[in-house]
C-alpha cells in the first residue's frame, strides 16, 4: 500500500508538472496586451452599436430616443433631452477612444460609470450582462490599454 501511494504521488507531480509548463506557456502566449485588446473591442463594439440605436445620420439624436429617456430609461436629477444626449455621444466617443486606445482608463471608467446608471436606475434585473461589461472595464482601468495603443505611443498611462 505504501509503494502504491507513493506511485501515486510521483504520478501526480508529472501530472501537475505538465499541466504547470502548459499553463505557464498559455500566460506567456496570451499576455495582458492581447487581454486588454479583446477587452477593448469587445466593450467598445457593445457600447458603440447601443450609441448607434440613438441617432441617425452622423449624430443627430432620434425623437425615439427623447421618447424613450422620458420614459423607460427616465434618470433622477438629469433632464431626458440631457440624458439622451450624453448617453448618444459617451456611445460614440469612448469607444472609438477604446479601439484607438487613447486615454483608455478614462474611457473605461467613463463607461463604468455608464454601466452603474444602467444598472441602478434602469435595468437592476440586469446584473450579469452589466458584471460581464464591468468585468471588461476594469481589466481596462487595472491594466491600461496595452501595448497595441496609442497611449502606449504616446507615454500616458
Amino acid at each position: 500500500m505504501g509503494v502504491s501511494r507513493i506511485h501515486s504521488s510521483v504520478a501526480d507531480k508529472s501530472l501537475l508538472g505538465i499541466w504547470n509548463r502548459a499553463a505557464n506557456r498559455l500566460s506567456a502566449l496570451i499576455g495582458d496586451s492581447l487581454l486588454v485588446l479583446v477587452a477593448r473591442l469587445s466593450i467598445a463594439a457593445i457600447f458603440f452599436m447601443s450609441g448607434r440605436t440613438k441617432v441617425s445620420g452622423f449624430l443627430t439624436i432620434t425623437p425615439s430616443t427623447y421618447e424613450l429617456f422620458r420614459t423607460e430609461y427616465a434618470l433622477p436629477l438629469v433632464s431626458p433631452e440631457l440624458a439622451a444626449h450624453l448617453s448618444a455621444y459617451s456611445e460614440h466617443l469612448f469607444p472609438v477612444l477604446l479601439v484607438a486606445g487613447l486615454f483608455t482608463r478614462l474611457s473605461a471608467l467613463a463607461l463604468l460609470g455608464m454601466t452603474l446608471v444602467i444598472e441602478i436606475f434602469v435595468y437592476p434585473d440586469a446584473w450579469p450582462t452589466h458584471l460581464s461589461w464591468a468585468g471588461l472595464l476594469l481589466l481596462i482601468i487595472a491594466r491600461g490599454a496595452g501595448a497595441l495603443s496609442l497611449d502606449r505611443r504616446l507615454g500616458i498611462r
